[in-house]
């Protein structure tokens, strides 16, 4: 399998310089051991993992000795599997001697959701996301800055560019939103990805959802990420969704939690600070990989290209959140995402904010054939900021399916989605 150069790379490169410790968690099978040995072998480190039987048998019986000794950065994989003991014992070692970059560990789960870590290493470790490949990673191509958008329109118009390098179909789109991130399932012919889609959501309940959490009721499990793939891009209402999948709102929450901490899902939280009414707090709940949502609902692109196809513009506006997010990852910026609503049906997909209260508002369509008219609550967001925070609103952005770049409003602009690989 070719090896696809990530753009967190740099990031890692970077947090080793500076902490004892760095986490690198995300979910199973999306790079996170490829890119560690990449690190541990440019660096002179070394590399085990838990996964390996001998190995998790010999951290648990001595731990410091199993982790003393070898070339550092250490590659430890799967650290959710040594729990507590190994992570107390790292803790030790990088207390007894203090210098940036002795442990690189990886998880699958969420390190610090782990109910069998209670350690948490703060002051001594940064803690990394890796998601799925993005279509920048996939096609190697630079990132997109999104803190670009911050700089509109002067930025924007200092990275003018014929645009596109390739056009881009509604198909086009539709065959990235199906085909996904994870790199196993995107060497795999078409054919064969739902049953690689089905047997990945079912080893990861088995293996890791089951193994860490009490659950009671885990035949509910598949069913929920089911829905969840189903309901991508909606808006949580526990009370209502535990309903309809005959289980309570307390075993609800608990399920969408370990979703979470496995990355198999991701929230996206509403934005609070409305200037002049008052938000739905509810957040957004995002499948982390499209590929994954279309695999288990048996959508190929052909079924997504219909121009009626009730799935098209979730499925497209998960695809657009979950590139975002993977370039806000390896971003330099500090960038929160988030979703607005308020009960007077005003809405907006993304909300990017960076550290200084500065905002980005993005609205994603599928329509190849975007108007003015589609970026009317994002201009109302503008208006309203202005109004109560000048100077807070940076730009409106609407993505869409076409090929038509162009500004159309004070702050505002229209742009391919491709824009953010191209």
């Amino acid at each position: 399998m070719q090896i696809v150069a990530r753009h967190l790379m740099p990031r890692v490169n970077e947090a080793l310089d500076s902490f004892r410790v760095v986490v690198l968690h995300g979910a199973r099978q999306c790079g996170k051991s490829t890119l560690a040995r990449l690190v541990a072998d440019q660096r002179g480190g070394t590399y085990t993992s838990l996964d390996d039987d001998a190995a998790r048998q010999a951290a648990l019986a001595d731990p410091k000795g199993f982790l003393a000794d070898q070339g550092h950065p250490l590659v430890v994989d799967e650290i959710q599997l040594g729990g507590d003991r190994v992570v107390r014992a790292i803790k030790q070692i990088v207390d007894a001697d203090p210098a940036p970059g002795r442990f690189l560990l990886t998880g699958s789960t969420n390190f610090l959701t782990v109910p069998s870590i209670s350690e948490s290493l703060a002051g001594r470790v940064r803690l990394l996301r890796l998601w799925p490949l993005s279509q920048a990673e996939l096609n190697g191509t630079t990132p997109f800055p999104v803190e670009s958008w911050f700089g509109f329109p002067s930025e924007a118009r200092d990275r003018a560019r014929p645009h596109p390098k390739v056009q881009m179909s509604r198909r086009d789109y539709m065959e990235m939103v199906c085909r996904g991130g994870y790199p196993e399932a995107i060497a795999l012919p078409r054919g064969l990805r739902s049953d690689w889609f089905e047997s990945y959501v079912e080893t990861v309940i088995e293996r890791d959802v089951v193994a860490l959490g009490d659950l009671r009721r885990r035949s509910s499990l598949p069913t929920l990420v089911e829905w969840v793939a189903a309901s991508t891009g909606s808006e949580l209402n526990t009370q209502s969704t535990a309903s309809r999948l005959g289980i309570d709102r307390a075993t609800l929450g608990s399920y969408l939690a370990w979703m979470e901490t496995v990355f198999l899902v991701h929230r996206l939280p509403s934005w609070s600070r409305s200037p002049s009414a008052r938000p739905v707090r509810r957040p957004k709940v995002h499948i982390t990989d499209t590929g994954l949502a279309a695999g288990l609902m048996g959508l190929d692109a052909d079924a997504l290209t219909v121009p009626t196809a009730p799935a098209t513009g979730p499925m497209l506006e998960t695809f657009a959140v979950n590139e975002i997010a993977r370039l806000a990852t390896s971003s330099m910026s500090r960038l929160r995402l988030n979703h607005f609503r308020d009960h007077q049906g005003h809405e907006v997909d993304l909300v990017i904010e960076r550290a200084d209260g500065t905002v980005v508002a993005v609205e994603i369509k599928a329509t190849s054939s975007p108007s003015v008219d589609q970026m009317r609550h994002v201009a109302w967001l503008r208006d309203r900021l202005d109004s109560a925070s000048p100077g807070a609103f940076r730009a409106g952005i609407l993505l869409h399916t076409g090929n038509q770049e162009f500004t159309v409003g004070d702050r505002l602009q229209i742009t391919p989605i491709d824009t953010l690989w191209q």
